[in-house]
């Protein structure tokens, strides 16, 4: 009688750690298996590609004045879609049929993503780079609630502690921002909140056990074209709103736009494109091999070099002693970070 109760409390303890508390079977977000030079290098893959993605697409919009941000990041969806499709049409990569299933766990990451994609270019074309990358790394705190919350991550006192140099420094660096721009605040705010949701929602669907949301590049080219499709309808509106209020439309700003004619904003523009294909698969792979937090924190640790060359090579920041000292704070953090979750476990 002891043995068979014993072994009932077994079962039953077993039950308990494959569920969560709403007794649905648990899902094992973070893969052991992922080696640890392949969690490095992705990062370091992500951290390359976003680093020349906001260099190129700071070039595009405030040195050649390009009017419509947006359509750069459709044509970055598009490029993304074209590359995947070509590689598919010759068998090089595998995309998963779509159906109701794939649909609806990808729509939710589509249209996060077309958020993030929309706020964060807006964001880089209204703000000085510094204050830009500071405030990116808000997000970092909505990163590890929404996992805490959607995948019941729960953070180590190391990565609350480092969370939190960055986040104060931060605040330090915006409460002391000479060239306050408030739309531009509000873009990369709600950037930061898109960032957090695409990417935790990345993860639950690449980590699922369905054989088509756990192909990386089929995640990838589903939520590239749907936010294309997405962001095409929009500015469609936006055209018809323009038009009827008597004023230029966003494709006739683009069509007439001057730079067209100068090869040197022409290439610039077509390397935007293409970035932005390796930047939306380095996202995928980075969130995929290690966690949205993360990629939440790669994407803020890569803009050390961005923040210093933003203060001494472009214009728009304007200096500050409490500003530089929370830039400063912010970039310890995330380097803390860095170590906690790279190194300390390996």
């Amino acid at each position: 009688m002891s043995n068979a109760s014993e072994q009932l409390d077994e079962q039953r303890a077993a039950t308990l750690k494959n569920v969560d508390t709403t007794g649905k079977p648990r899902v094992e977000y973070e893969d052991k298996s992922i080696s640890f030079f392949a969690r490095v290098s992705s990062a370091v893959f992500y951290a390359a590609a976003s680093t020349a993605v906001i260099l190129v697409n700071k070039t595009v919009l405030t040195t050649f004045h390009f009017p419509a941000f947006f359509f750069l990041a459709l044509s970055q969806f598009v490029t993304t879609s074209l590359v995947l499709l070509f590689l598919a049409a010759f068998r090089k990569v595998d995309l998963p049929r779509l159906d109701g299933a794939l649909f609806r766990d990808i729509v939710p990451i589509s249209i996060f993503y077309f958020g993030n994609v929309l706020s964060g270019l807006g964001g880089t074309a209204s703000l000085n780079l510094p204050m830009f990358t500071v405030l990116r790394r808000f997000s970092i705190a909505m990163t590890m609630a929404c996992e805490y919350y959607v995948l019941r991550k729960k953070p180590s006192w190391e990565v609350l502690l480092s969370v939190c140099a960055m986040v104060l420094g931060a605040l330090v660096a915006a409460a002391n921002d000479l060239s306050f721009d408030f739309v531009g605040y509000v873009m990369v705010l709600t950037n930061d909140v898109f960032t957090a949701l695409s990417g935790v929602y990345m993860k639950k669907a690449t980590s699922s056990m369905s054989p088509a949301t756990s192909n990386k590049l089929g995640v990838l080219f589903y939520n590239s074209v749907f936010s294309g499709v997405a962001l095409l309808c929009y500015m469609c509106l936006l055209s018809a709103q323009q038009q009827g209020a008597g004023q230029r439309t966003v494709f006739e700003e683009i069509s007439s736009f001057e730079g067209w004619h100068d090869p040197q904003f022409v290439t610039l523009f077509v390397v935007a494109a293409l970035m932005g294909s390796v930047l939306n698969y380095s996202i995928v792979l980075c969130t995929a091999n290690n966690s949205a937090l993360t990629t939440a924190v790669i994407g803020c640790l890569k803009n050390v070099l961005v923040t210093y060359y933003g203060i001494l090579a472009m214009a728009g920041y304007i200096f500050n002693l409490l500003n530089f000292l929370g830039l400063n704070i912010s970039i310890v953090g995330s380097l803390y970070y860095t170590y906690v979750i790279m190194f300390r476990r390996k």
